[in-house]
């Protein structure tokens, strides 16, 4: 069976995910944490399997925690690995678009924070570009501790609708 049609109904969504038993929340934190490092999907589809699957509160734990982990992680990544790292996951030309936004903003820190709290932002490639940055990372953890969960929540909210 095709992934496309494993998940072609709620049922099916819990279905698949009750195959992990009582790892499935573990599994989805997992995928989360794993969907900002390896930034291949938009992390409001697993927001939204999350809520689905769990319902509005395990779901947005689930979410809050794995996104912030995972955010956590390309942030000390590109610490460590530098701007090579960077410019391997994501395209020159939005790193040097960003590069220049920065150089002329005033407080990168209120628009990192600001920037988490909406929806569709490219998060993923922002905890990456923070670690390039002079930033403090406990400056940085706060902003993601701080800044991630209302999206999140508000995700979680939608979403555990359905269910």
């Amino acid at each position: 069976m095709l992934m496309a049609e494993k998940f072609d109904s709620v049922e099916a969504l819990q279905v698949y995910m009750n195959r992990f038993g009582i790892f499935a929340p573990g599994a989805l934190t997992f995928f989360q944490a794993l969907q900002v490092v390896v930034p291949v999907l938009p992390g409001y589809l697993g927001c939204a399997a999350g809520a689905v699957a769990f319902g509005t509160m395990t779901g947005f734990w689930c979410n809050y925690i794995g996104i912030s982990a995972g955010s956590i992680a390309a942030y000390f990544l590109a610490k460590r690995y530098g701007k090579d790292l960077v410019l391997e996951m994501f395209p020159r030309e939005t790193y040097e678009k960003w590069s220049c936004r920065v150089e002329r903003s005033r407080s990168y820190n209120i628009f990192l924070f600001i920037a988490t709290l909406l929806p569709l932002f490219p998060d993923d490639f922002l905890c990456y570009f923070s670690g390039l940055m002079r930033m403090e990372q406990r400056k940085f953890i706060w902003i993601i501790l701080l800044g991630k969960p209302w999206c999140i929540l508000i995700y979680s909210i939608i979403f555990g609708m359905i269910r």
